[in-house]
């Protein structure tokens, strides 16, 4: 543990020391935590830090709507070429994004701090264990729009923020599953499905309720994760973290959440949005481990900046002591996917209605008690005051299923829709077409009924369906294409393809053409049928 401590020491003493006017430092950094930067700002470090190490590489994943290069900075040591170099290799990726949402910069401040500490450093130790790939400005085109008037409930920086959507008028953290967006496409596609981190971070800012710590976090929770990978980061990982950054990095830290009742603590904290629409639990239904870190909107933004930074530390620490464990674990968690699909049994079921339950262990806050003010913008309903209050509660984190539907052994789509095929590519799932006309034993789902919701969400009405399957047999023509289950992806196949899913294709209207006829108030069956068990069925893969 010796070499982490000396790693430790220098970065720890990078955030106090005095800076030279030759070295390089953030805009944060440069006006005393009272401004963020800017796009330029951001590739002009960048472009500065390759030139101090051998150790760092940029790519551009993607093109924003408005023209933005979106960077990626690979780290290593040796610096890998392309993922091919990675193939044997036994250090654990590590993927960092920040600005998502362009109104919450700690995290674009502070692994610009942190990648420039690191890269000082002639061999730094954690890189034998750790390639790390960040991405410090993902939503380039809303951090152009900062304004003082943009997110006036954070504490600064007082020269303002960007705006959270994108140049799409699009928030970039529900687009994990449609992906509608150049941004998350080219995370998906440039970094996901290429570098297959093992592990990922994604670094926002709070806007909930009150507290003393600077940093909160937590891990992966839609019931169709893997229970095991789940049960790692709620049971171990996240721990370990959250003692390293108190003990080793002296910040105070709790698991990110905000209180059900702001008046009544002993209702519980609740980490509540679980969906994989979310960037940190679309990776955990790929396989990988990702965390949500959320900054304290009511810290000042120096304090939350450095809370950050001491944040990725403990994470690189982590990843370094634990790589074995955690490659390890992740093979084995694949492996199980894979037979999982060949072989799907009588219990195996996908969870297309879940609710959250408390955890093993209750979180303690460092809490304010807070007062109830009338007023219409949720933000202000509640005032802090200056009464602190240490509560130990029950932390809801734990989602599990309250309504299954079974998992098969494929799906096969009874129209080839391109819209529908390309975003399961883009995804990285393996779409296959059958080689001949076949007759299958299927499961049908009939619609009894739609129900869109009554507000516009991200340009769409979501619809959910009622209804029921039905078994029967069914004749597919030669070309139609089919995803089996029995890949790496496919929690996140049966995720985008079942119909009554909660963030699926059908959820974002992919299918609404397909539903109902003109003349009729009837409707069509769902167009994705489901093989049940192990079947013999001769396909060529779609490229």
């Amino acid at each position: 543990m010796i070499r982490y401590t000396l790693l430790s020491l220098l970065m720890i003493f990078s955030l106090t020391c005095v800076y030279s006017q030759t070295e390089l430092q953030t805009v944060a950094e440069k006006s005393n935590f009272e401004s963020t930067s800017r796009y330029d700002d951001v590739m002009a470090y960048v472009n500065q830090l390759q030139k101090t190490s051998k150790n760092i590489r940029v790519e551009t994943i993607a093109k924003t709507f408005e023209g933005r290069d979106i960077p990626l900075i690979i780290v290593g040591n040796p610096l890998p070429k392309s993922p091919k170099d990675l193939v044997n290799d036994k250090r654990v990726v590590v993927y960092i994004q920040a600005n998502i949402h362009a109104g919450e910069v700690e995290g674009k401040e502070a692994v610009l701090m942190y990648l420039r500490d690191l890269l000082k450093i002639k061999n730094p130790e954690v890189l034998k264990d750790v390639v790390l790939l960040v991405c410090p400005i993902l939503n380039a085109d809303g951090n152009e729009k900062i304004s003082t008037k943009n997110r006036t409930n954070q504490k600064g920086p007082i020269n303002g923020v960007g705006v959270r959507y994108n140049g799409q008028f699009l928030d970039l953290n529900r687009d994990a599953m449609k992906i509608e967006s150049p941004e998350i496409k080219g995370v998906i596609t440039n970094i996901l499905n290429k570098w297959d981190p093992e592990i990922i971070m994604d670094c926002h800012t709070t806007n909930g309720s009150y507290h003393v710590e600077p940093v909160t976090f937590t891990w992966i929770m839609n019931p169709n994760c893997d229970r095991s990978l789940i049960n790692y980061m709620r049971d171990k990982m996240m721990p370990e973290m959250s003692s390293t950054l108190l003990n080793k990095y002296k910040t105070e830290n709790c698991f990110y959440g905000e209180f059900i009742d702001m008046m009544d603590y002993s209702k519980g904290w609740i980490s509540y949005a679980a969906e994989p629409r979310y960037l940190s639990n679309y990776v955990g239904v790929r396989n990988r481990l990702g965390i949500l870190n959320e900054n304290y909107v009511y810290a000042d933004f120096k304090s939350r900046v450095l809370g950050c930074y001491s944040l990725i530390n403990s994470l690189m620490d982590y990843s370094s002591s634990h790589k074995a464990e955690i490659k390890d674990l992740i093979k084995k968690v694949d492996a199980t996917t894979i037979a999982r699909g060949l072989n799907p049994s009588v219990a195996d079921s996908f969870a297309v209605a879940y609710a959250g339950r408390p955890t093993p262990n209750n979180v303690t806050i460092k809490t304010f008690e807070a007062d109830a003010v009338e007023s219409e913008n949720v933000y202000e309903r509640y005032k802090k005051s200056d009464r602190r209050k240490d509560v130990t509660v029950i932390y809801i984190a734990d989602y599990f299923a309250t309504k299954n539907t079974k998992f098969p052994f494929a799906y096969i789509l009874s129209i080839p829709d391109p819209d529908v095929i390309n975003v399961l590519k883009a995804h990285g799932i393996v779409v296959e077409k059958l080689d001949n006309t076949i007759t299958l034993d299927v499961d049908k789902f009939v619609i009894e009924d739609i129900k869109p919701i009554s507000r516009l969400s991200q340009g769409h009405y979501n619809e959910t369906l009622q209804g029921k399957f039905v078994k029967e047999t069914k004749e597919f023509p030669a070309g139609s294409y089919i995803v089996r289950t029995s890949q790496k992806l496919g929690y996140l196949a049966s995720y985008l393809l079942e119909p009554q899913s909660d963030d699926g294709l059908m959820f974002w209207n992919f299918f609404d053409r397909y539903l109902v006829p003109q003349w009729s108030k009837n409707f069509y069956p769902y167009p994705v049928y489901k093989v049940i068990g192990n079947t013999e069925i001769k396909t060529t893969i779609e490229k």
